[in-house]
C-alpha cells in the first residue's frame, strides 16, 4: 500500500555491509568477495554466476558452518587494488572496461573463455595491480 503520511525510513551509508557467508568457506580480511548463486558471500574464484561485492573488512571462518551461520563485513562503493593476472593481464587498453575475477585477490583482462565472472570497472593500472571500482 502506498504511503498516506510521512515515514521515517531507516537508512545506512552502505559502505560496510554485514553479509551472510556461504557454507564451508573461509574469507580472509582483504579478500575479494563475491555473492554466489544463492546470495551468500564467498571468496572470489574462477566461476560463472558470481556477483562482485567488494573487499572483506573482516576475517570469517565458516568452513564447518551452514550457509548464513556467520557474517563477513564487506566494504563496498570504493576502488580496490587487486593483483593483476600473470597469464591474462589487465593492460592500459582495459581502462574503463570490465575486468574479471580469477581468485580472492586477482583479476584478469578477459572472462577466461566464459569461465570467470565480472569484477568491476578498471579505473587505474599500475606496476603493483589493478584498481577496480
Amino acid at each position: 500500500m502506498a504511503l498516506t503520511k510521512d515515514r521515517n525510513t531507516p537508512m545506512t551509508d552502505g559502505d560496510v555491509v554485514p553479509t551472510p557467508v556461504a557454507a564451508g568457506v573461509e574469507i580472509f580480511t582483504g579478500a575479494l568477495v563475491v555473492a554466489n548463486a544463492s546470495g551468500y558471500a564467498a571468496p572470489g574464484s574462477t566461476a560463472t554466476g558470481l556477483i562482485y561485492l567488494g573487499r572483506a573488512d573482516s576475517h570469517v571462518d565458516n568452513t564447518a558452518g551452514a550457509a548464513g551461520d556467520r557474517q563477513v563485513l564487506v566494504r563496498r562503493g570504493k576502488a580496490f587494488k587487486w593483483k593483476n593476472s600473470g597469464s591474462d593481464p589487465v593492460g592500459q587498453a582495459a581502462l574503463g572496461k570490465t575486468c574479471y575475477v580469477v581468485d580472492d585477490e586477482t583479476v584478469s583482462a578477459t572472462d577466461g573463455a566464459g569461465t570467470q565472472s565480472a569484477a568491476g570497472t578498471v579505473i587505474q593500472i599500475d606496476a603493483n595491480g589493478v584498481w577496480v571500482e
